[in-house]
């Protein structure tokens, strides 16, 4: 028996075939689960609906703007319509304006700290606000973070910010849900090459970086970040809440 069959869940921050939500998504349907997609924008909506798409003609996609009460109250009233409940969500949703992640931290404007924090960090709670009334029978989140929430991450800037308040929102989430059998954690990849990380100066070289010093000497595949995505959502991890798995060759151990 499939360790996610009959689960019900879905999906926010799948933009293209390498994106880490797209893996993860593509390891909760292998384990059984019956999944619901959103997108941002009429942009990344193709993308979205051919991936979706193969998972059978009548996955549900939705349009979603995280900043907006109206969308998210929309995706779940149309995702309690079709599923009349609810056992996963993933959360791999994270923006900063690209000014911000170049140059020093110190001119962060007050826009772009406060647009970083709504799209990356807000959204989870808002997320999960309207999520709760349709996971009656338990269920698991998942968040992706970064190490640059806990060290310096050079070009990183506000999004490392925005990541730690991921994170803590993680743990009061993790508290709130739990008396529901709702499971709230995060996982801490290392770099893998989608299109947000393609917008980090140096992103490159930041791959190289890892690779010379993770312990494994290799960088993080996306089926890796898929199994951990699963092992989460599963039973095998029934008593794991707010926490940051690691997922990143163990580059996170090394002080040097």
């Amino acid at each position: 028996m499939s360790q996610l069959a009959g689960k019900l869940g879905i999906v926010f921050g799948v933009a293209n075939k390498r994106s880490i939500a797209w893996a993860i998504a593509q390891a909760w349907h292998k384990a059984g689960a019956k999944l619901a997609f959103t997108y941002q924008g009429e942009r990344l909506k193709e993308n979205v609906e051919e991936l979706a798409g193969t998972f059978g003609s009548d996955t549900l996609l939705m349009p979603c703007d995280v900043t907006k009460d109206e969308d998210i109250d929309r995706v779940f009233a149309e995702v309690g319509q079709k599923f009349g409940k609810l056992h996963l969500m993933l959360h791999s949703v994270a923006f900063a304006p690209k000014d911000a992640l170049e140059g020093k931290f110190i001119n962060t404007s007050r826009e772009a700290f406060r647009v970083a924090h709504d799209v990356s960090a807000y959204s989870l709670i808002a997320l999960v606000r309207a999520a709760e009334p349709l996971m009656t029978e338990g269920g698991s989140i998942v968040g992706m973070t970064y190490y640059g929430s806990e060290k310096v991450v050079p070009h990183y800037n506000v999004m490392g910010v925005a990541k730690a308040a991921l994170e803590a929102s993680t743990r009061y989430l993790a508290y709130d849900m739990g008396p529901k059998k709702v499971r709230v954690n995060c996982i801490s990849a290392g770099p893998v090459n989608t299109l947000a990380a393609r917008g980090i100066s140096g992103f490159t070289e930041m791959l190289k970086h890892y690779e010379a010093h993770a312990p494994l000497k290799r960088n993080v595949l996306p089926d890796e970040l898929g199994a951990t995505g699963t092992f989460l959502a599963s039973d095998g991890a029934a008593a794991i809440t707010g926490q940051v798995l690691y997922v990143d060759c163990g580059y996170q151990i090394m002080g040097m």
